[in-house]
Parts: structure tokens; sequence; C-alpha cells
């Protein structure tokens, strides 16, 4: 088998029922459903975190953010600008394992995993970078005056402040498609991480002209067009045949604004399906069977393995990684399918629930002991507490959030965990960029006060 090129796309609060795949009826999303009607469609995936930077951090690392501590920064939920910690430089990334076998290595977008120089993506396996080191909130803007200007990336240096998030994707496609021209004879990986759909919504005039749902479905037709623009580069260059694409999303909706997690219950921020289960399509000709549909449980965390597989190298053997190697659900006609998989919900450093086969079990929400149980296979929206009916399944899914306790921790009971590795720190950290009321900011502060 030769090896692929590798493109993955990675959305940011894309819904589970924003695309039309997935049962959208306003959003308009013709490429992403034609590449879904050319490979496989994934109903049953998960990223590892309801928010930005512990998702981010797994799906890089192939292990639960707690793992590689991850789970908390500095008691916050997510890495805000001149934290001094981030992703360990000891941490191996796909990125990584990707340079080691020589693929050319590009992140586009959005990084959340530190912004300090020792956190950047290129020390984490990125030949280069371009674009947002963290949220796109977290600029100069309404009643976030507090924050610096907001930094757009070349590799290591700032090269623009405060620029017009108006123009981001349709920069950030640019930058990928020079990337796929300039690498075009040689083994690649593209990480293309977009801005769209987190708050705020700044989208081309053309798609919010267009757009039935708002900003927000102007965003996610923004995010379409772009997948469409490189595909249509990936033909010219007749990359197609030999090019392996992955679009998701680092977690769900938070169901406002237009976003839509249907037909699951709950949003970003929490560990209700609709804040985990999110959308997963791949797509390679002549080897992902085209126009199917899969309910096994996978998680971000399963790319490390999956891709290393796929390009023939080694998976980490110095360390736990979390995630399966799971090349053959993606590719075989028939894949066997374990229904017996479990996988733990972390909210920061809390286990509140764990699924295993098609049993979901929550103990915790939001600050209060519960008691729930409930089929996905018959109850997708969690509408049905049947943990009396069920006391064999309750019990072992107890032991199973146990076994996790021990494994990696969980705050709620104190249980610190035996396998978690530390996160990255240094000891002068400082932001990327400082206001100065005389720099010639193109927006020297954005008008919208929406933040998220």
């Amino acid at each position: 088998m030769r090896r692929p090129n590798i493109v993955l796309v990675n959305c940011d609060d894309l819904g589970y029922g924003d695309l039309g795949r997935y049962g959208s009826t306003i959003n308009k999303t013709p490429h992403i459903d034609a590449l879904a009607a050319e490979g496989r469609m994934f109903t049953d995936f998960y990223t590892a975190s309801p928010v930005c930077s512990p998702a981010r951090g797994a799906l890089m690392t192939g292990c639960y953010p707690k793992r590689i501590g991850f789970d908390s920064f500095e008691g916050r939920w997510v890495l805000f600008p001149g934290q001094g910690v981030g992703l360990n430089p000891d941490e191996i990334t796909i990125a990584d394992i990707l340079q080691q076998q020589g693929y050319r290595t590009m992140l586009v977008g959005k990084w959340h995993c530190g912004d300090q120089q020792e956190f950047l993506p290129t020390n984490h396996g990125f030949d280069h970078y371009y674009g947002l080191p963290y949220s796109n909130d977290m600029g100069r803007q309404v009643g976030r005056e507090h924050y610096p200007p907001l930094p757009l990336l070349v590799d290591d240096d700032v090269i623009q402040q405060q620029p017009d998030q108006s123009t981001l994707t349709e920069r950030y496609v640019e930058q990928s498609i020079r990337f796929l021209r300039e690498n075009q004879d040689h083994p690649f990986f593209l990480y293309l991480a977009h801005m769209h759909v987190h708050l705020p919504h700044y989208v081309p005039d053309r798609f919010a002209k267009q757009s039935q749902n708002g900003d927000y479905g102007a965003a996610v037709e923004c995010i379409d067009w772009a997948l469409g623009a490189i595909r249509a580069e990936l033909d010219a260059l007749g990359l197609t045949e030999n090019t392996l694409i992955i679009f998701t999303s680092d977690n769900g909706s938070r169901g406002r604004e237009g976003g839509s997690n249907l037909p699951l219950r709950g949003g970003k921020g929490t560990t209700w399906e609709g804040g985990l289960r999110v959308p997963f399509i791949a797509s390679w000709p002549e080897h992902i069977p085209a126009g199917t549909r899969c309910g096994q449980l996978m998680t971000g965390m399963d790319l490390l393995p999956t891709l290393a597989a796929a390009v023939g190298a080694r998976v980490p053997s110095d360390r736990i990684i979390d995630g399966e190697n799971m090349l053959h659900v993606l590719m075989d006609d028939d894949p066997q399918l374990d229904d017996q998989r479990t996988f733990f919900y972390y909210q920061s450093s809390i286990l509140e629930a764990v699924r295993k086969g098609d049993w979901k079990l929550h103990v915790y929400k939001w600050d209060t002991t519960v008691a729930e149980l409930y089929n996905l296979g018959d109850d997708i929206g969690e509408m049905n507490n049947v943990w009396e009916q069920n006391p064999a399944v309750v019990a072992e899914l107890q032991a199973e959030l146990e076994r996790c306790r021990n494994d990696i921790g969980d705050a709620l009971t104190g249980n610190p965990g035996r396998n978690c590795r530390p996160i990255g720190r240094v000891a002068s950290p400082h932001t990327l960029t400082d206001y100065d009321p005389e720099h010639p900011y193109i927006i020297a502060m954005y008008d919208k006060e929406d933040a998220g």
C-alpha cells in the first residue's frame, strides 16, 4: 500500500447536526456532503473533551487530556494568552511521527496548545505554521479590552496583529494551497484547523448574503467552500487518488447562535453527547469504501495510531497511548466492529461519565452527583434514565470508572491517577503581543461582544 498524503480538517465548535449529511436542512454543505458520499461517515465519533485545548492536545498525542496534564490550565478550562503552560515538548504528536517518516508537515489555523515558544507547532513536528495560536475571541474585542492584540503567526513570528477575521479562512486556504503545490512531489501532512464556527462570527460578505442561518450558517458554508477549494487543488495536482482526507470538529456546538447538535442532548462544555460526539468523515479513493456509514465508537485519540499505521510508522512504545489503530474500520468493506469499546467523559479534571457499547453511565453533572444510565442505541438523546432497571450494567460501568480513576485520576474523588504525565511549563511566560495605541492595526477593536 502506497503511503498516502494526509489532509486533516478540524473545525472549531462545529456541531453534530450542522452538516447536510448529519441532518441539517438549513446549512448548505455540498462539498462536505460529497466527501461523505465518496468516503465513510461515522455516527459515533468522539473528541476527548467538550472544550478546545484539551481536545486538541488529545488529538495530537493520542491520549486523554488528563494523561498529558491537559485537563486543567492553572484552574482554567482552556489556555489563554501568555500562560506559562502548554503541550509538553516531550510529548510525541501525529506531526512528529509523520515528520520522522519523511512527511512535509504544516499546520494552518488554530493551535491552542500553548503560545510560548516551547509549545508552538514548530516545536511539535510541524515544519511550518500559519494561523492563530488560540481562539479568535482572545484578541482586543468589545467587552474584552484587557486582552492583548490577536496575533497571526508565520512559523514562530507574529506577522500581523488584530487581523480582519472575515478574511482569515480565505487566507488559510491560500496558505494550504501553496503548501500543496510546494510539496506535491513529497508525502505531506496538512492540518487545517479552522477558526469557524467559534465566536465571534466574522464571515465574508458572500456567505453572509447567501446564508439561511445567519452568521453561523455563513461560517459553516465558508468551511464547506474551503474544503471544496482544497479538493479542487488536489484534483488539479493529480493527488486526489493518494490523499486521505479527514474532516471533523474539536467539540460540539454551543447549541445557540444557529448551531445544532441534534439529535443529541447538550452541547459544548458538557459531557452530554452533544458536547463530545462530533462529525467525522474520511475519504481515500480505492481504499475507503465510498458512500458508507459506520457506527463504530471511535475517538480523536485514535488518529495518532491509525495514521501511524497508514504510513507504516510505529506508535511510541515508551509511554501509554490511549488511542487504538482503527485503520481497518476506515478501510474494510465490512469492518468487524468492537461493541465493547469504552470511552470516558471528562469535564476538566472531573470524570463525569463512561460509555461501553451502547450503555452510558453519568455519575456527576455541574457540581452534583447523579445516577443516570442511558442506552444510546435506543435513546440517542439521553432522555430515558434506566439506572434502576439495569443494576448489573450500572455495576459494570462503575467498575470501569474506578479503573479509569486509578489510571489517570479524577478530581471529584481526589484520586490523582498512577499514569499521568506533566504539562509543559516555562519559568517566565509572556504574551505574544502588547497593545500599542500608535500601531496601525487594520481592526483596532473587534466590534462584536460574542465570545465563547
